[in-house]
């Protein structure tokens, strides 16, 4: 079998090669464990803006280097960002290696826009999440939205164009409660509590599929429209409630006179 040179020079130069081969490897696997590629240091940058408001790089590198696993070469990447994506404030981050011992951690905040049910809040992408209300800045009034679960969007959606309405009566919505019959309720900041019933768009979402007398938007059109009439005949007086579920109008209450002391 062996008697043919060319066929033993053929299997003495594969085993060879094979040989330097396994050679080559060894030696790689052996510089790549060196403590030299081992991760030294975590860079961290906000992803869009200048600084990060409520993230703390402390505790990202915390978070990171108790549980990081292998070197430059061996360190899984998406593991890492989905650690980073557990710290409170983070929305999004982006993990690179920089040669030869370093991880450069781009983070994407999140931009709070109200508070959300009991305890969490909602991004500016109406998304639901976890954090600290306390880290708050001391300036912040975000409006209180309530809703059933996975309405996050919808609710995001009816605040903001309940705040276009009343912006120009120079009143803000404090409150927006979705029920789980998916009717709503608004309260203004200047106290008034809104009955709107419920919101024919949202009827791809509501289990009872019953729809509403009136669309959303001319209810609120409605109301807002004659909020200045209103305010001349009432003469000061405060609106505390108005229900705007009437087919051809609404009704109102008025808030209670606060009688003067007397001397």
């Amino acid at each position: 079998m062996f008697s043919d040179p060319r066929l033993t020079n053929f299997i003495a130069n594969t085993l060879a090669l094979l040989a330097v081969l396994a050679m080559i490897a060894g030696a790689v696997v052996w510089v790549a464990q060196r403590p030299y590629f081992h991760i030294a240091q975590i860079r961290i940058a906000p992803m869009q803006t200048d600084t990060l408001n409520y993230v703390s790089t402390a505790t990202v590198r915390a978070t990171i280097a108790s549980k990081i696993k292998g070197n430059f070469f061996s360190i899984d990447l998406d593991d890492t960002r989905e650690l980073i994506e557990t710290v409170p404030w983070v929305r999004h981050a982006r993990v690179r290696r920089v040669w030869p011992g370093e991880l450069f951690v781009q983070i994407e905040e999140q931009q709070p826009l109200a508070l959300w049910n009991e305890d969490q809040m909602i991004n500016t992408w109406g998304e639901a999440f976890a954090a600290n209300q306390g880290e708050l800045d001391d300036e912040a009034q975000l409006p209180q939205l309530h809703g059933p679960e996975s309405s996050e969007r919808l609710v995001v959606q009816r605040y903001a164009e309940i705040a276009r309405w009343f912006a120009p009566l120079s009143l803000r919505v404090h409150e927006v409660t979705l029920s789980p019959r998916y009717a709503w309720d608004v309260k203004l900041s200047d106290g008034t509590r809104l009955s709107l019933g419920r919101d024919p768009a949202a009827d791809m979402a509501d289990p009872h599929g019953r729809s509403g007398a009136l669309p959303f938007a001319a209810r609120i059109e409605r109301f807002v429209q004659a909020w200045p009439v209103l305010n001349d005949r009432l003469d000061g007086r405060a609106i505390s409630y108005a229900d705007l579920r009437y087919p051809n109008g609404f009704a109102i209450t008025l808030a209670p006179v606060s009688t003067p002391p007397t001397k």
